[in-house]
């Protein structure tokens, strides 16, 4: 027989058989297709190895007046400014007292109790900077009170604890004067979706964080009936508590004991427990096994939305309030500064999303609360309020200004906004909308584009080439003048395998130095972004691929795209070959499987016994890599029927002829010339796959060399 090409469709197809797509693809990871042939991804690079506290789900980016390239990164926890690669936190407070706050420490812990009269809306997670403090007479001294904590527990309403950096000695029995200032910043967000009903709210037994606490004013053994805490103010007068997995009930109470406890309570274990030991109120939560049911848990995870007004920075936490944070006239940034609230007339008090048009610089409010007489703090999430022109602070609507507000009328909520070619395409959860500027008097004209349509997220959208693509929860979307859907050779394959309860943490970003469109998502069992899929939307093929991303940005203030990793750092992609999220960097492990082909019209078996590669490896750069010339492998994969397992595979190992050490092209390619296999089959699969550092790799027109071997 002769030569048989192995030219493949570009793109991956899995909505049909291995046998049905024959010619194309079928599976990959970390690959993609330019001018219609497979090659590696590119690598990353981390930005630096400085890590941010929280999970990232916001990045934007901006140059200042003074030439600083800045970029914005909103966590959970946090809000910083990143430059140079350095993280500054700009998180607004929402609370600052003054000389309010004591402390008391215990010997041989690290608890501290903070009492501050004039605290209120104390949250468990959020965080405090203390000023202002002296020494409590031993290890706990004025420099390690002086600084940011993050509250543990809540003892009562003015009263929580926090976890020093040093145990406390017999000589911490000072308070910390009478001068100690008590800084809060807004109460953290969850990082992930929390169902609001049900199993998984709460950690199995009844606890949930965030509740009445105190702390163990001494150790108890698995049989005390009275518990001694350091205050039960804020616990109910009978009911019961948890103590490290321990479900105690108690009949009464005095200032700081628990009476007529019965331990091990709802199939618990009854225990000994620890000086300093965190107490719970458990009482108005369920019992040992059972599901809770709450209004009041939080079921979103904490997103951002931001903008720059001029070279001002306006950011907002989903359903929070509207912060500016200013870089300053200086050459170098205010980075010791931090957000805080825009106060004006009629400033929405609530937002979901925010944005600074670019027609006469408006700042538009997506989902937020009403305002004049009809003003409260309700959010309305279908709401849209914007600003006076050229102001942020000006929200009230007159004759000499633009300010305004309309609310749309398909849907129950708006999930997220988009500014695209002379528009901002707004989503429902059930509609999209198109807002275009008239000019005054009505400043905004609202037409209804489609309805019956759905997106997973308000990061779920990204546009390019003047097309907006965006992911619902069953399909693949496109707007270009009209709503169509979008086809996806890979539809079945990714919405049967995502997580639903997450689906805010999904998002989309663009790839324009490679005409792609990526979403990442969460699969099935996982709880955290490990997958993505992605359009080429230059080539309209389809790919995949597994990855922990959190946020994505395609600056073009900056050489590549930037996105934020699972474990707290940036990186740019497409700037390095190898994974640089470690350090050293690690080789990136990637593939791309044909579908099954026929050897010959697939009535006899074929002997496959030698490959000839294609294959370049341009851009690779083995500099200290274990060896200098870069590998793949290809695998031959046969089986007899298409219900029948893969067979015994061969592997042969292509490698350049040529060193990529300090140089990555070459004019005219070298590698291994042919490889030789042992593969027997009636139709067979091809695979080509790398796994080392430095490899760089796109593949030709690979031939193999088939003998005929019978029918049976």
């Amino acid at each position: 027989m002769p030569l048989q090409k192995l030219q493949f469709r570009p793109g991956v197809n899995r909505e049909g058989t291995t046998l049905a797509n024959e010619g194309g693809y079928y599976d990959c990871d970390k690959v993609r297709f330019r001018s219609g042939f497979p090659e590696k991804i590119g690598g990353w690079a981390a930005l630096s190895y400085n890590t941010f506290q929280g999970v990232c789900r916001s990045l934007w980016n901006w140059v200042t007046l003074n030439q600083a390239n800045l970029l914005g990164v909103g966590t959970n926890l946090k809000f910083y400014i990143e430059s140079g690669g350095a993280y500054y936190d700009i998180t607004p407070l929402r609370l600052s007292t003054t000389n309010t706050t004591t402390f008391a420490a215990t010997n041989g812990s690290t608890t501290i109790t903070v009492t501050d009269t004039t605290a209120s809306g104390l949250q468990v997670g959020d965080f405090v900077t203390f000023s202002g403090a002296v020494s409590l007479g031993g290890v706990i001294t004025a420099a390690v009170l002086n600084s940011e904590f993050q509250i543990q527990s809540i003892l009562s309403g003015t009263q929580y604890t926090v976890t020093s950096s040093v145990a406390a000695n017999a000589s911490d029995v000072g308070n910390g004067g009478a001068n100690t200032d008590a800084a809060y910043q807004i109460s953290v967000g969850p990082p992930i979706n929390t169902v609001g009903t049900g199993w998984g709210v709460s950690p199995w037994g009844g606890f949930i964080p965030g509740s009445t606490s105190s702390t163990l004013n001494g150790a108890i053994n698995n049989s005390a009936t009275t518990i001694v805490v350091v205050s039960t103010s804020a616990f109910t007068a009978s009911g019961a508590i948890w103590i490290n997995g321990e479900y105690i009930t108690y009949s009464g109470k005095t200032a700081t004991d628990f009476t007529g406890c019965t331990r091990g309570a709802d199939g618990t274990t009854a225990a000994s427990q620890s000086n300093g030991a965190v107490v719970s109120q458990a009482t108005a939560f369920p019992g040992w096994g059972e599901a809770y049911n709450s209004s009041s848990i939080p079921v979103e995870l904490r997103l951002w939305s931001q903008s720059n007004f001029g070279e001002d920075l306006l950011f907002s936490p989903r359903g929070g309030a509207l912060y500016l944070w200013q870089p300053g006239l200086s050459a170098t940034p205010a980075f010791g500064t931090r957000g805080t609230a825009v106060t004006g007339t009629d400033v929405p008090a609530v937002i979901n999303e925010i944005m600074v048009s670019d027609t006469s610089r408006i700042v538009i409010a997506f989902g937020c609360n009403d305002y004049g007489s009809y003003g409260t703090t309700a959010l309305d999430p279908l709401l849209i309020r914007w600003s006076a022109q050229e102001s942020y602070t000006d929200w009230t609507p007159a004759a000499a200004n633009q300010a305004g507000s309309y609310r749309l009328s398909h849907g129950s909520t708006i999930i997220g906004a988009l500014q695209t070619r002379q528009e901002i395409v707004v989503w429902t959860d059930a509609a999209i909308y198109s807002m275009q500027y008239l000019g005054p008097p009505f400043v905004y004209g609202f037409t209804l584009l489609a309805d019956n349509i759905s997106i997973v997220s308000p990061n779920a959208m990204a546009t390019a080439a003047g097309v907006v693509y965006w992911m619902g929860v069953d399909k693949f979307y496109m707007y270009s003048g009209r709503v169509e859907t979008l086809p996806c050779s890979v539809r079945t394959f990714v919405f049967q395998d995502i997580n639903r309860g997450q689906f805010s943490q999904f998002f989309a970003g663009t790839n324009e130095g490679y005409s792609e469109i990526w979403w990442f998502y969460c699969s099935a069992n996982s709880d955290v972004v490990d997958r993505y899929v992605i359009f080429n939307y230059l080539d309209r093929v389809w790919y995949y691929g597994t990855l922990g991303r959190t946020a994505w940005l395609d600056s073009p203030l900056r050489d590549f795209p930037q996105a934020a990793t699972d474990n707290n750092i940036i990186v740019f992609h497409e700037a390095a070959v190898d994974n640089g999220e470690t350090n050293p960097p690690s080789a990136i492990s990637c593939y791309v499987q044909s579908s099954d082909f026929d050897i010959g019209d697939g009535h006899n078996y074929g002997f496959v016994w030698r490959i000839i590669p294609d294959i370049t490896f341009d851009g690779s750069d083995t500099t200290g890599a274990t060896s200098d010339k870069p590998v793949v492998n290809f695998t031959v994969r046969p089986r007899q029927n298409p219900g029948s397992n893969y067979g015994i595979a061969d592997q042969p190992t292509v490698t350049s002829a040529q060193s990529y050490a300090g140089q990555t092209t070459y004019n005219v390619q070298q590698f291994t010339e042919i490889v030789y296999s042992r593969v027997r089959g009636r139709q067979m699969a091809f695979k080509v796959e790398s796994n080392t550092i430095g490899t760089q790799w796109q593949l030709g027109v690979p031939r193999i060399d088939v003998r005929p071997d019978g029918r049976n």
